[in-house]
């Protein structure tokens, strides 16, 4: 498999000169590939090739007096913002025709100096982590690189990243064996299932919740500020600048903030249980909601992504239960269907079935997935039963589910 390292780097002034230059012709090459498809697909003629652009774009490019400062930077960050931009174009005609599966994807758009800069280097740029810890960039020089850990492998590229804040990163792209980093085995019956909300970010077994740390919340008004300050100044000037950057950092924060927090859920979750069952969550559909911005920031397609990914390095069994499984609705002591129901039943935190059992939303729900993804487990690849539930469907649980409903 493929892993990302990503490392705080330290540049000096003069480096920080040299990669603003390489991310000024990366900017560069990236908006003439997209002006010059642009342009063919106005005149109506063909599409052209990265071949054909690397020549135009790069390589006579460098020959004209408008362009000549291309030469100053390595030619592969050239030569792979050409090929990020046409497999940018390929994923989207892909989405058009129906090829690539998920939800649609937008044509590449222009690149803009205040937004995120980046330069790929591959093994063609001779790269290299030096003895001392830095890393040797060609025509950047030695960089100083915070280790936090040691890479599994060589890497195979790395991407120097300048956020909008200023700072700069390098991001190392490594093959590592699977199971690298299994954890030891724990008893079969130590797993949980999931249930995500709004209220608790997450409910686990036994009734274990985990509070919603709502970090975009927490600064969105220092952030209003922020941006009403940043409306106020006049385009071009150096306060702009200023507030611009203030943004910026409210925006870093909370985004650092949230990754920090999922990692270290992911972490202790995947590290007290072998198996972990959660619900397959429309994030998209949600995110359409009157929820939006509550759903946005809790964040969870990233934490579900982050604990299927975890999970499958640490050799844990991770499963997830159809997204229109009633796990609300369906008591966990009989099998009925009387739980609460669409919107006006999310107010409704305890629920009594017609069985006399009294019962919690949440817990009731991890109880119904965790039971669920056990018996998919149980049923292996091969299991064709896993239907599509109905949100209105009424009645009781069909019998090939009743007995991992009945039993714990």
């Amino acid at each position: 498999m493929h892993l990302r390292y990503r490392f705080r780097l330290y540049p000096t002034a003069p480096q920080r000169r040299q990669l603003a230059r390489t991310f000024g012709c990366v900017r560069t090459v990236h908006n003439d590939a997209i002006a010059a498809r642009r342009a063919a697909y106005a005149a109506g003629r063909k599409y052209p090739s990265s071949v054909l652009l690397a020549k135009t774009l790069i390589t006579e490019a460098k020959k004209t007096p408008e362009r000549e400062w291309l030469a100053e930077v390595s030619a592969v960050v050239l030569q792979q913002a050409l090929r990020d931009c046409d497999r940018a174009y390929k994923n989207f005609f892909d989405s058009l025709t129906g090829r690539r599966q998920g939800p649609g994807v937008g044509p590449p758009r222009w690149k803009r100096r205040s937004n995120t800069q980046t330069a790929r280097f591959t093994k063609a740029a001779r790269f290299r982590v030096l003895g001392n810890g830095r890393l040797r960039l060609p025509k950047i020089g030695d960089v100083t690189v915070a280790w936090s850990r040691e890479l599994p492998s060589d890497p195979s590229s790395v991407t120097v990243i300048k956020t909008p804040t200023g700072k700069y990163f390098a991001s190392f792209v490594v093959t590592a064996d699977d199971g690298v980093d299994l954890h030891d085995p724990l008893p079969d019956d130590a797993e949980t299932g999931i249930d995500l909300g709004l209220k608790d970010f997450a409910v686990l077994r036994g009734g274990k919740t985990i509070d919603n740390p709502k970090f975009f919340t927490r600064l969105e008004r220092k952030l209003r500020k922020a941006q009403r300050s940043l409306s106020r100044k006049q385009k071009g000037s150096n306060n702009r600048a200023k507030a611009r950057l203030r943004v910026a950092k409210v925006h870093e924060k909370i985004k650092n903030s949230r990754s920090d927090w999922i990692n270290k859920q992911v972490h202790r979750i995947v590290s007290e249980n072998q198996a972990v069952y959660a619900e397959d969550l429309n994030v998209q559909g949600l995110q359409r909601s009157r929820m939006s911005k509550s759903v946005h920031d809790a964040a969870f397609g990233m934490f579900l992504s982050r604990l299927e990914s975890k999970s499958q390095r640490t050799g844990r069994t991770f499963v997830t239960v159809d997204r229109f499984f009633p796990s609300t609705r369906l008591c966990s002591d009989c099998g009925a269907l009387t739980g609460p129901t669409g919107l006006e039943g999310l107010a409704v935190r305890r629920w009594e079935c017609g069985c006399g059992a009294s019962h919690d939303r949440d817990a009731n729900a991890e109880i119904n997935i965790r039971r669920e993804g056990r018996r998919l487990v149980a049923a292996g690849p091969a299991d064709t039963q896993n239907d599509s539930w109905s949100a209105g469907k009424t009645g009781t649980v069909p019998a090939q589910r009743v007995e991992a409903v009945t039993h714990p």
